[in-house]
């Protein structure tokens, strides 16, 4: 049974859904991003991390297992975003969205894996979105990142779970409500409404082994496709 949760890139959005869903059963959750300062209100257990810095993940994971305890759920919901016509968009800031979004995925199921694969059990989650499986104009820095961390979640998918760890992709196909974003009068329920994708996490911890969901997709059940 798991007992802590830690999420990395934890905001105001699904991350604090997150933390809220995981606490009502029970976990402690502890909460990692680059501005701590939005992360006041949600809990006790809060670290600055810079997801894409090797050294940065590696003390995260040293301060967690020293202050909280080895967390046996982790999920990675840091990503950066980048818009803008592909031509002029800046190198240097298409290498950090990258970075960010799918390097930083990395990091973390590295320092996750190891204490995992000691424990004998674990859940790795990664958020994905709809990047993760279509393009969009003037959006391409994003859907590289998310592209490449879905493929990082199937190849993690099938080199552990055979080795009692559960590794899980949640598409994120919708835009999400969030603090300041509310939907528009004439498309109520147009927007996901996080704490129902929270559920869908807290589902995928405790799915049955025998038939572990590598990735699931989350929609808002008003849209056409």
């Amino acid at each position: 049974m798991a007992e802590r949760a830690l999420i990395v890139g934890a905001g105001p959005g699904l991350g604090a859904a997150l933390c809220r869903r995981f606490r009502r059963e029970g976990l402690a959750v502890g909460l990692a991003a680059r501005d701590v300062a939005k992360l006041e209100a949600l809990g006790d257990w809060r670290w600055g991390v810079d997801a894409a810095d090797f050294a940065s993940v590696a003390d995260l994971f040293r301060a967690a297992d020293d202050q909280f305890g080895v967390a046996d759920v982790v999920v990675y919901n840091a990503g950066a975003r980048l818009r803008g016509p592909t031509i002029e968009l800046d190198p240097g800031e298409v290498k950090r969205a990258i970075e960010v979004t799918a390097y930083g995925g990395l990091l973390v199921a590295q320092q996750a894996l190891r204490r995992m694969l000691e424990a004998g059990e674990g859940t790795l989650l990664f958020t994905g979105a709809s990047a993760s499986v279509k393009g969009y104009p003037g959006s391409a820095p994003f859907a590289m990142g998310k592209f490449a961390l879905r493929g990082l979640a199937e190849s993690l998918a099938r080199e552990f779970h055979p080795q009692n760890i559960h590794v899980g992709h949640v598409v994120i196909d919708g835009a999400l409500r969030t603090p300041g974003r509310a939907e528009p009068a004439d498309a109520p329920d147009s927007l996901l409404d996080p704490y129902a994708v929270a559920e869908t996490y807290w589902q995928l911890v405790r799915q049955p082994r025998s038939a572990w969901t590598v990735e699931q997709a989350v929609r808002p059940w008003v849209e056409r496709f």
